[in-house]
Order: structure tokens, then sequence, then C-alpha cells
């Protein structure tokens, strides 16, 4: 499926579900505003800039340093950008979040895999599986919104 094509229908998918008033949000890294019109004037070539409405699977048990989250029957690895904040480590998984910032198709290094699932508690021999590259998608976020 063509990139572009994809990134429309996951965002149509995306805000079908967004933000309702009356939840208690709690935001960690900068506060954003969920403006649909903002995010159609910010996409440009370069990069795409969205927010993107989805479950929490799980997060970085270590420091909450990522977080996997289900966005329209995908799994997005979602990162935080300079490590400039850090979400729970426990107690989220399940809780909808809002994330905000640039989604990408990324390749993951076997080293990247080893560091996630060393971080998320696996055993030595299921790490030492891991032997291939994963090409998958990933966020970089700026800031994360988090439905408690």
């Amino acid at each position: 499926m063509n990139f572009r094509i994809f990134l429309n229908i996951f965002l149509i998918l995306s805000f079908l579900a967004l933000y309702t008033q009356n939840d208690v949000t709690r935001f960690y890294g900068e506060e954003f505003n969920f403006n649909i019109k903002s995010i159609e004037n910010s996409l440009e070539p370069s990069s795409i800039r969205i927010k993107a409405k989805g479950e929490i699977i799980s997060t970085c048990p270590m420091k909450g340093c990522w977080m996997n989250m289900s966005v329209s029957n995908d799994t997005i690895l979602v990162r935080f950008k300079d490590y400039g904040f850090f979400v729970p480590k426990t107690g989220v998984e399940g809780n909808l979040a809002i994330i905000n910032g640039y989604l990408s198709v990324d390749t993951l290094s076997v080293a990247q895999l080893r560091h996630y699932a060393e971080d998320a508690g696996k055993n030595k021999k299921e790490i030492m599986k891991i032997t291939e590259p994963k090409i998958t998608l990933s966020f970089l976020a700026d800031g994360v919104a988090i439905q408690e």
C-alpha cells in the first residue's frame, strides 16, 4: 500500500475516536491542542506530524522511556523526543492515550530490538532469538495525554 494512502487512512481512523471532554487527561511532555485543522496544515513532505489516539499496551518498566500502543489495529512503538519526559512505568496499560508528534516507518536494528526486549523483562534466551532487524511504525512524541 502506498505510504501516503496508508497515512491518510491512519489519520482518518485515528480521529474518529478523538478525545471527549468528560475524561480526565494527564499530560506528559508538552501540552497540546487536539485541533484537526492544525494537523492538516502541518503535513509536509519531509515530516508527518500528527496526533493519534489508541490504547496503551505496555510501557518501559525501567524508566517509562517508551510505550507500545494499539492504534487503528496496528501496534506502534512510541518514543519520547530527546528523552525529555517519561510516562508512568506501570498502571497505565489499557488506558487510552493521545500522542502528538511524528509518525514514521523505521527499521529497528537487532541491538535496538534486544534493548527493548531487555527493558521489557524478557529472559536472555528470548533476547538472543532476536536476529533480524524489524520494519515497524514508530512515533516520536513531543507530548502524550493519558486518559484515566
